[in-house]
């Protein structure tokens, strides 16, 4: 364990707004203020009966029950805040709801202006794309390395990063995403120090490693890598409830945290879910308490098990680390001879009833979640020796459709223009040759396939198997 969270195993947890939730489910009040269901009386029986009583009556918006407010942060949630920012290592913490989506929104409308270029991984989520979209900032593609015998984007180069910057000397900032979805690391701390040398901001989408700061058998956290800001999704794998997230500005950045809390502002909901506010503050304090020190053990122990039976296997493969990049051990990308991770996805969950993280081309992504038990994992690996050792038939390549991105694009007009440029809808045949004008990126993993401006060729064409018609410029 590092330092940090061995110090926390002798702190006494705190979650405010835990606490604070309680202690207003504990002292009913007449409720003559929203939400309208009134602690799950005016809802449909069978959905109370589904979700709890208990839940509809902690389902609360801020500035009541003294349970402080979210933009700007006071009381509980401010506090709650501070723990996570202390936890995390960040100078400052800004709880999020609606996902990471609206911190790089936040990001890109606080820190971005129109014109201005900004250094982007192709395989960045939709999100940054969108906040660019808003914002008007052009981005400045890096492509990561292929993995190509694996269909997957790798990690980043920094010399790749340093090569652009040298070549263009009004770039505003480096946006990379690390961990990718399937959890390949690029060296940060290499890319920190040529965005150092350049004297331009770093922001790390770490959506996919909030559990990093927690256990040094994990990677390290670009917020001591030397990121200025660092978004986590919490509720991919922290534990927290679903499109609650964090953003994190770090100790030694110069970024202004008000132009980014100006942001979230215009982009936060007036009313708040105090019950996924009260899931963030109880992720953070359970992943510092002893209970979460030894599920997150656990969840390492499971993915290495798996791995190591995954070795075992004939027809089986996982990818691991190697020369130039590193890979979250918890994130385990597996393919099978003879079959598409689509056809692999299909036969886990008809056959054996499980469900996994996603599907592409060539494999499926497996979570070791702090959630799972050893018995979870154990079933797993016995049906991946069954399916190893059987002769299962690929039947999805007929259909003829890819999943991930892998394309370079032809950029032709910049993208806010084009996103507000005049449009119309045509057979997807026919819009080859044309002008791109909406946001192609089906989720997971939310990758771009096409964005506005760019040249829509028939190599897209696979990718858009799903689509009757795109929209392109006029």
């Amino acid at each position: 364990m590092k330092n940090k969270t061995e110090i926390s195993k002798k702190l006494n947890i705190h979650a405010p707004i835990v606490e604070a939730l309680k202690a207003a489910y504990d002292n009913p009040t007449y409720q003559f203020h929203i939400p309208g269901h009134t602690k799950g009386l005016g809802t449909l029986t069978d959905f109370r009966n589904l979700v709890g009583r208990k839940a509809l009556k902690v389902d609360t918006t801020d500035e009541f029950d003294n349970l402080g407010t979210l933009t700007p942060a006071t009381g509980p949630v401010k506090e709650a805040q501070e723990l996570a920012a202390e936890a995390f290592g960040a100078k400052k913490t800004f709880f999020l709801l609606n996902g990471s989506t609206i911190g790089n929104l936040a990001i890109a409308m606080g820190l971005t202006k129109k014109g201005q270029k900004v250094i982007v991984n192709r395989n960045c989520h939709r999100s940054i794309l969108t906040g660019l979209i808003i914002s008007g900032a052009d981005p400045l593609w890096v492509l990561p390395e292929k993995f190509s015998q694996w269909g997957l984007w790798g990690n980043i180069k920094a010399e790749d990063i340093e090569k652009l910057l040298d070549e263009n000397d009004d770039v505003s900032m480096v946006w990379i995403t690390n961990p990718t979805y399937e959890g390949v690391v690029s060296d940060v701390k290499a890319i920190a120090d040529i965005c150092k040398k350049y004297d331009v901001p770093l922001i790390v989408d770490e959506a996919h490693g909030c559990l990093w700061n927690f256990n040094s058998k994990l990677p390290e956290t670009s917020l001591k890598l030397g990121a200025d800001i660092v978004v986590h999704s919490l509720h991919k794998t922290g534990g927290s409830m679903s499109q609650s997230s964090m953003l994190h500005i770090s100790k030694d950045s110069n970024i202004n945290a008000d132009d980014v809390e100006r942001a979230l502002m215009l982009l936060h909901t007036t009313s708040p879910s105090l019950m996924l506010l009260g899931s963030l503050d109880a992720a953070r304090a359970n992943l510092q308490s002893s209970k979460g020190h030894q599920q997150l053990n656990r969840a390492i122990s499971n993915a290495k098990y798996l791995r190591s039976e995954i070795d075992k296997m004939e027809h089986i493969h996982q990818l691991k680390s190697d020369f130039g990049y590193k890979t979250d051990v918890t994130k385990i990308f597996i393919k099978a001879d003879g079959l598409s991770g689509k056809r692999l996805e299909s036969i886990l969950e008809i056959d054996f009833g499980i469900e996994v993280e996603s599907a592409s081309d060539e494999g499926i992504l497996i979570l070791s979640n702090i959630g799972n038990k050893r018995s979870d994992f154990e079933y797993l690996a016995d049906c991946l020796h069954k399916i190893d050792t059987h002769n299962y038939k690929d039947i999805y390549y007929m259909e003829n459709k890819r999943h991930m991105p892998m394309l370079v694009p032809i950029i032709k007009k910049s993208l806010r223009e084009a996103y507000f440029s005049e449009k119309e809808i045509v057979p997807k045949e026919e819009a080859i040759g044309r002008l791109s004008g909406e946001v192609v990126a089906e989720c997971p993993p939310g990758i771009s396939i096409l964005l506005p401006g760019e040249l829509i060729t028939e190599e897209h064409l696979p990718y858009l198997t799903d689509y009757q018609t795109i929209e392109v410029l006029k």
